[in-house]
């Protein structure tokens, strides 16, 4: 169901309150237990995350970097698609790929440290699995993190060179560890 413009504002001034409530973890972003809201009023928001990460609220780009990370706070994938969701609303959003980009990759030991657009810092591991898929028609390879319950993050062009880069060969296929786990990048050929 589309929503009126006056409904529109009003269930952005929401999110951005809930996403605003959020408490602070040391040191890190505050991030609502949005897995536990299960609002009863539920709608569409013309917003939309493009592939390559910028987000855009009726056909025009979010400017405000503070504004998208507060939004991904309130991000959650349902079977049904993307939603941001508050105590109060849950409102389906478009994502065109993951709603997230892996910008930066360091290796801390065994460990691969990722951050992301949106100030997410992640761990590859067992629980932030690091994948890699390849387009059929290309063989481009297109590779993704996952950073908190079931959203991920499309590494960039640069951060997958960096993992080749520190890539490691094992019976014909190159890939990273972290945190003991082995993270299959692709073919050596």
């Amino acid at each position: 169901m589309s929503r009126s413009m006056a409904d529109i504002k009003v269930g952005l001034e929401g999110v951005i309150t809930a996403a605003g409530q959020a408490p602070k973890e040391a040191g890190g972003r505050g991030l609502p237990p949005v897995h536990l809201w299960h609002p009863e009023h539920c709608g569409e928001i013309d917003i939309r995350i493009r592939r390559d990460g910028l987000w855009f609220h009726e056909g025009t780009p979010i400017g405000r970097e503070a504004l998208v990370r507060l939004f991904s706070t309130v991000l959650r994938l349902d079977p049904d698609g993307y939603h941001l969701v508050t105590p109060v609303e849950k409102l389906k959003i478009a994502v065109e790929d993951a709603p997230f980009m892996a910008v930066r990759v360091d290796r801390d030991g065994e460990i691969l440290r990722f951050l992301t657009n949106v100030g997410d810092a992640v761990e590859a591991g067992p629980d932030n699995r690091l994948r890699v898929t390849t387009d059929p028609e290309t063989g481009e390879p297109a590779p993704y993190l996952h950073v908190r319950r079931g959203l991920e993050a499309r590494l960039t062009r640069p951060v997958f060179y960096e993992l080749v880069e520190m890539a490691e060969e094992r019976m014909g296929r190159m890939g990273v560890t972290s945190h003991g786990e082995w993270f299959d990048l692709g073919s050596v050929a």
